[in-house]
């Protein structure tokens, strides 16, 4: 049986569960531009669609680290000590931007990274949109897995805190990468919104998910919601405009994976994220938070650790499955879980 499948994925937790992908239906190659027929598409197949919320213009160039962390992952490239990153890295532009005082001091760029942003800047300059974009550096890494970013438009997730400088209790919204790697999410957080939209990506409006991105939940035989961040990744996802009316409907089933094991997450910071919503950080509230498809949520199943066995949400199937992403045969193993969970 020829099995289409797509996958919501954000950045490290992501890109290891697409290593499982690849390892459980193999690798596909895909056309560099979305308008060319693909051979793959008579084979298995796996379509990542990827968050683009933590996505910024720093130093003249576009920065997309889900993007980028799921294709250094997958194309053998990635710094594994960090998780993020290029391996290899050398540094010699970020010290140089130091000594002349460039702003922001606090985001580094590697030198061999840099590079990816400048040929994706290049491109974007030129009329091409950032999914023609991903296609073509994925042409260099030869992931194995399509991958499609959610919308071309510009769709980040900016944080409303409390100015740490005003010492009056004022607040002011920063880009969630502020949030993170500045502030270390250490600061009174009130909430997250998503900045952008318009058809040029800097207009009003809401952000659109693209056609691809669309017809890989509208195409697909199983959809999986990777274990990421459920509020600024996959949350991030599902704010874009037309994704969740797809899940909604689609022929699909929907599959998510719990992305904390016994109330606590394996990494990140999905915990602090959840309590800015008041949602709970355990798989059964987070289960609930998605919700099934037989109310008004997106999910069929749900796939909780073994820690969390026992866990019951009103309209959806659960099983408890070992969820630790160790190799990508465990995950794998996890994903089979899933397809036998809803009956493929």
């Amino acid at each position: 049986m020829v099995v289409k499948v797509t996958v919501l994925v954000g950045g490290v937790g992501g890109a290891r569960f697409l290593e499982g992908a690849r390892e459980r239906f193999g690798a596909t190659e895909f056309p560099e531009r979305e308008d060319t027929p693909s051979e793959g598409a008579r084979e298995n197949s796996v379509t990542a669609v990827v968050n683009v919320g933590d996505d910024a213009w720093m130093h003249g160039v576009r920065i997309c680290p889900d993007l980028d962390t799921c294709m250094y992952t997958l194309g053998g490239g990635i710094d594994t000590e960090r998780g993020w990153g290029h391996r290899n890295e050398t540094w010699n532009a970020k010290e140089e931007l130091a000594k002349y005082g460039a702003d922001p001091d606090w985001f580094g760029l590697g030198d061999r990274d840099l590079a990816t942003h400048l040929i994706r800047t290049q491109m974007l300059s030129s009329g091409f949109p950032l999914t023609d974009v991903t296609a073509a550096l994925c042409n260099r890494w030869r992931p194995g897995v399509r991958l499609v970013p959610v919308t071309d438009m510009r769709h980040e997730t900016h944080v409303v805190i409390a100015d740490p400088e005003s010492g009056d209790g004022a607040k002011k919204a920063v880009h969630f990468q502020e949030w993170w790697v500045r502030y270390r999410a250490d600061v009174e957080t009130f909430g997250f919104a998503q900045v952008g939209g318009g058809t040029d990506g800097a207009g009003a409006g809401k952000a659109q998910a693209t056609r691809a991105a669309l017809a890989a939940i509208e195409d697909a035989d199983v959809v999986f919601l990777a274990p990421s961040n459920p509020v600024v990744s996959i949350g991030a996802i599902l704010s874009v405009g037309g994704v969740r009316a797809a899940l909604r409907t689609t022929k699909a089933k929907v599959v998510g994976v719990s992305p904390v094991i016994g109330g606590a997450p394996l990494r990140g910071m999905a915990d602090r994220c959840l309590e800015v919503l008041g949602v709970e950080t355990s798989a059964r509230a987070i289960g609930e938070h998605f919700g099934a498809r037989s109310g008004n949520g997106i999910l069929d199943g749900w796939l909780v650790a073994e820690e969390d066995a026992g866990v019951a949400i009103d309209g959806l199937d659960v099983a408890a499955v070992p969820l630790l992403m160790s190799s990508p045969q465990a995950t794998a193993a996890m994903i089979d879980a899933g397809l036998e969970l809803v009956g493929l």
